[in-house]
């Protein structure tokens, strides 16, 4: 599993969030199989911030219930930077606890959000592809 796969109408919902939350950071959560995202959940930031973002502990138990009871998996986390590129910060490096998962971070400190995924393990973050795919 080394790339994400998503469809150009999720991403365009998770920017949508993003945009929609701003100057606050938006979360959610992407389950789905094998790197192929099926569906997008958009979470509640508790911190209300624009510098970081802890999801909803109750919301996030009654999503891993959901995906669970579809039979699919988390997938991926995505948040986004209101301010700062698409690169995870020491916060988000320190609060990766999936290493499984791909982290998805959606910049939108110039006029056209910037998209990009990682696997971060311990300090080591990886970039890897996104591929975007029409159904």
């Amino acid at each position: 599993m080394a790339d994400l796969i998503i469809k150009r109408e999720q991403l365009a919902e998770i920017i949508s969030h993003s945009k929609e939350i701003y100057p606050r950071e938006a979360c959610g959560i992407l389950s789905g199989k094998e790197g192929v995202v099926q569906k997008v959940y958009k979470m509640t930031n508790i911190e209300n911030s624009s510098v970081s973002y802890v999801v909803d502990s109750k919301e996030q138990f009654a999503v891993m219930k959901e995906i669970r009871k579809d039979g699919l998996e988390m997938v991926a986390i995505y948040h986004s930077h209101p301010y700062s590129d698409a690169y995870p910060s020491p916060r988000d490096i320190k609060l990766a606890f999936y290493t499984e998962l791909f982290y998805l971070i959606v910049s939108l400190a110039d006029e056209e959000p910037e998209i990009k995924a990682f696997r971060i393990n311990h300090d080591n973050v990886k970039e890897v592809e996104i591929k975007v795919i029409l159904e």
